[in-house]
């Protein structure tokens, strides 16, 4: 069973963890939280590639004997124009590619938008810019901070189109160098919307132009969920698309939504200086995340700031502002539906999650169902069509199927795929995926939240401990006086397995990924804790967390 690190809305009933595996049968989650991306960076100068090349100039042992050489993508079977085809550019499709090259497949590329998806061009990619500018103003404008390392800065401001085109041009670079990795290991990039005709078989864009693969990969992505009753003008009621073009700053502003989207859009604004309202429908805010570091990140994160809420409400209609009138919001109870209270605000901005981008794309045509929009698939990412078996040579990856929306699980994906079609079998463990949120401080996570493994004990018999450590017994933390935080693990003290672990504080997002590894390779705690940490580092908390675990040798 996969872990939850469900992400809240305004729309309970219609919200669900990202960690999801479909059954044959039976209800799909709805949409899910914004996610966030690792880019599997990868230097392309004529030294680094020809030096590719020569490791890959000898025969590869692939599942249906294809070989290929990496200078020229490939050479397919004649009864195909491609190895591989992957629908979709986005940050999964782009992994995919770069490991099926690697393999030796001749690779394309369909792309109906733009080569990035949505991490790139409106997801993780610009929201790090921006939350870099809003990590600098709270530094500039935290007078106690600066004058404890006896520093003094004068009044902070900011210039807002300057700040716009710093995630734009982010974006922008980020997007050239996923384009120029794939033209450099001349993988063909098809333009034009993708759509199944039938096995193995794709049109590209309106035209007639149809295309053959011997494995095909779906990695469409997702698009901002908007729920019924709000009406979004792009302008004073936003997605996270249009909040990222950072067109206005407003006064004030409500999020409706405070899973990942919404924290971290409530850092962007309260530092350039809006006073935000929070609306979820859940009685607790950042429901989904373990509940002490929610309420240690509610602490630190929420109320020393410009932000109150209303929890246990949906918003069930927003108008947006005209006629000189502001945006309106009403509330109701989201248990009795009952009319609460009617907001008026200079702007609203939609974090109730995303939904699968599948439409379109011809699943009809091989007998392909979706469920509430999702591709229905296997533990290996296989498609599984409307009878409840497998459709041959048909994969799909990332937010398309919902497993687990995250950029970064898009692409293990998408090479877990690769590496079946040459022959390997490979199963992905999404509790091994780590999850961050970018807020100041930060927020991660990998694995299952203390109440998943108790229950999880409780069904399988057998016990849960927690270990802790504070920031602020780390000489690093101490030393930029940024000691807020928090590191929990959860472990079964029988064996040493992890089962969790949660971080809130300095670069939580950085010291995960020694957590998730640990899981990823199986590592038990009684081994981990002979791992040496240079001195003084913030990885020492990990260091401390681990080694304060009891576990049971018998």
């Amino acid at each position: 069973m996969q872990s939850s690190i469900s992400l809240s809305s305004s729309y309970a009933a219609t919200i669900s963890g990202p960690r999801h595996s479909f059954p044959l049968a039976g209800a799909a989650p709805a949409p899910s939280n914004l996610r966030f991306c690792g880019l599997r960076r990868q230097a392309f100068t004529p030294t680094s590639l020809n030096r590719h090349r020569h490791r890959h100039s000898r025969r590869l042992p692939l599942s249906a004997a294809v070989s290929a050489s990496l200078s020229d993508n490939g050479t397919a079977p004649k009864s195909f124009d491609y190895d591989l085809l992957i629908i979709g550019a986005g940050v999964g499709g782009h992994g995919a590619a770069l490991h099926a090259v690697e393999k030796g497949l001749k690779t394309a590329i369909v792309e109906g938008d733009v080569v990035g998806g949505t991490c790139v061009n409106r997801g993780c990619v610009p929201s790090k810019a921006l939350l870099a500018v809003s990590g600098r103003m709270r530094e500039l404008r935290d007078d106690h901070h600066l004058k404890s390392l006896g520093l003094q800065v004068s009044a902070a401001g900011y210039d807002r189109q300057a700040v716009a085109d710093h995630a734009n041009n982010l974006a922008s670079k980020i997007r050239g160098n996923l384009t120029n990795s794939l033209k450099a290991l001349r993988v063909d990039i098809l333009t034009g919307f993708g759509t199944i005709l039938g096995p193995q078989k794709v049109k590209v864009g309106s035209s007639s132009n149809v295309v053959t693969a011997r494995d095909i990969i779906i990695a469409t992505g997702s698009v901002p969920f908007v729920p019924k009753g709000i009406e979004v003008d792009g302008k004073t009621v936003i997605t996270s698309d249009h909040a990222l073009k950072l067109e206005i700053v407003p006064d004030w502003i409500a999020i409706v939504g405070s899973g990942y989207i919404g924290l971290e859009f409530s850092d962007v604004y309260t530092a350039l200086g809006s006073e935000v309202t929070f609306i979820e429908a859940l009685d607790q805010l950042m429901p989904g995340f373990d509940p002490e570091i929610s309420k240690l990140a509610q602490r630190v994160l929420i109320n020393p700031r410009n932000i109150d809420y209303h929890t246990g409400v949906f918003a069930s209609k927003i108008t947006p502002a005209r006629d000189g009138k502001p945006v309106t919001i009403e509330l109701i109870d989201a248990k009795t539906k009952e009319q609460k209270d009617t907001l008026e605000v200079d702007a609203a901005l939609i974090a109730t999650g995303r939904a699968p981008f599948t439409q379109g794309l011809g699943l009809e045509n091989i007998d392909v169902v979706t469920q509430h929009g999702f591709v229905p698939v296997d533990e290996r990412m296989r498609v599984i069509d409307a009878n409840g078996k497998r459709v041959p040579h048909l994969y799909c990856i990332g937010d398309a199927n919902g497993k687990m929306m995250l950029a970064h699980a898009a692409s293990a994906q998408g090479i877990s795929v690769v590496e079946q079609v040459t022959g390997r079998d490979h199963v992905l463990n999404h509790l091994s995926i780590p999850a961050a949120c970018f807020t100041h401080p930060e927020i991660s996570m990998v694995g299952l939240t203390e109440p998943q493994a108790r229950e999880k004990g409780e069904k399988e018999g057998f016990e849960v401990s927690v270990a802790k450590t504070s920031f602020k017994a780390n000489t690093k933390a101490l030393a930029e006086n940024e000691a807020e935080g928090l590191a929990k693990l959860i472990y079964r003290p029988d064996n040493g397995e992890i089962l969790g672990v949660h971080i809130f504080g300095l670069h939580a997002a950085d010291l995960i990924h020694e957590a998730s590894n640990a899981i990823a390779l199986g590592t038990r705690i009684q081994d981990i804790k002979f791992a040496v940490h240079a001195h003084p580092t913030l990885s020492e908390v990990l260091d401390e967390l681990f080694k304060s675990a009891k576990v049971s040798y018998s």
